[in-house]
């Protein structure tokens, strides 16, 4: 148990200087930009004095550690800035985030059901055709990118009769979670988060699976009179799904940034609309303050998977 403690203990400690290192990576490549903030917040036709002006209200002109001292302490204090249209960064991101985070999971959790069913599947009849196809499947979704295939449903599904009624190919607006339309308007979004990332996890499920089944104790409880179904039911699925478990915070993460694509393409006003919307104004103080934001939850949800990791582990729990 101290063990436990201790892993735990690690990365909750090593949370914050991490989102520090990416905040100063986020923050230096903006800041290197050969581009004026100053005069893309005011227009090449502004006047010397303007831009003076602008620079000095902004801190424009002070040494570039001061400024990132500064913009660290107003995010310690939940401030994001302000884009170059006076528009507060974090009610926009306040605003577009939770949508990410939905369309995320959501796609994540049917990724993770259609990897369970069919990497299962796959391990169970190794090296059978079952198996072959589901091989075949499964690289074929990881060869598959995700807007692509965003863009190819949005095509198809306006063409079939009556499809738009069914499921919303593009978003006019975003319906809260629980109301009337919310399923119809996230369905095909989640299902373009959910394929690419699927074809990992059947791969990593399936090795896992077939792993864990090669091992002593499940030829000896099938020997010893025990169905099959029971063994794999009861104990291989229990240890085999802790290795995928690593991998399922990685892929959370990458859908994540999949979603901000996804969500250009389908139209929905998440972080996608936001980050492009910066740079289609050349705001980097909105693209920053988006990119910040998630490459800091790609970190914490990193580190929650690995402290759940340690908690199911009984190896490491027994400690």
């Amino acid at each position: 148990m101290s063990n436990l403690i201790r892993l735990i203990g690690r990365r909750l400690i090593a949370l914050p200087f991490m989102v520090v290192g990416v905040t100063l990576l986020v923050f230096l490549v903006m800041s290197l930009s050969p581009a004026d903030p100053a005069v893309l917040a005011l227009g090449e036709s502004a006047s010397p004095e303007a831009l003076a002006q602008y620079r000095t209200a902004h801190h424009l002109d002070d040494p570039l550690f001061q400024r990132f001292w500064d913009y660290l302490v107003n995010l310690c204090h939940g401030d994001l800035g302000q884009s170059f249209k006076g528009n507060d960064i974090t009610h926009l991101v306040k605003s577009a985030f939770p949508i990410t985070l939905q369309l995320t999971f959501i796609g994540m959790f049917l990724a993770v059901i259609i990897a369970l069913v069919l990497g299962i599947i796959a391990a169970l009849y190794r090296d059978r055709w079952p198996d072959q196809v589901i091989r075949v499947i499964s690289i074929a979704s990881l060869a598959t990118p995700s807007f692509w295939l965003a863009l190819l449903m949005i095509q198809w599904w306006s063409d079939v009769p009556g499809g738009t009624g069914t499921f919303q190919a593009v978003n006019t607006g975003w319906v809260s979670f629980g109301d009337e339309g919310y399923l119809r308007q996230i369905t095909l979004p989640a299902i373009a988060v959910a394929l690419p990332n699927s074809g990992s996890l059947t791969r990593v499920v399936r090795t896992a699976m077939v792993e864990e089944l090669d091992k002593d104790y499940v030829r000896t409880a099938i020997g010893a009179g025990i169905p099959k179904n029971i063994v794999v039911a009861r104990n291989v699925l229990r240890n085999a799904l802790i290795t995928p478990l690593t991998v399922l915070g990685l892929r959370i993460g990458y859908a994540m940034g999949g979603a901000v694509v996804i969500e250009m393409i389908f139209n929905i006003k998440g972080m996608g609309q936001l980050i492009f919307q910066g740079i289609t104004l050349n705001d980097v103080n909105i693209v920053q303050g988006v990119s910040i934001t998630v490459a800091a939850a790609f970190i914490i949800i990193n580190i929650i998977v690995d402290m759940l990791y340690v908690l199911v582990n009984p190896r490491i729990r027994s400690v």
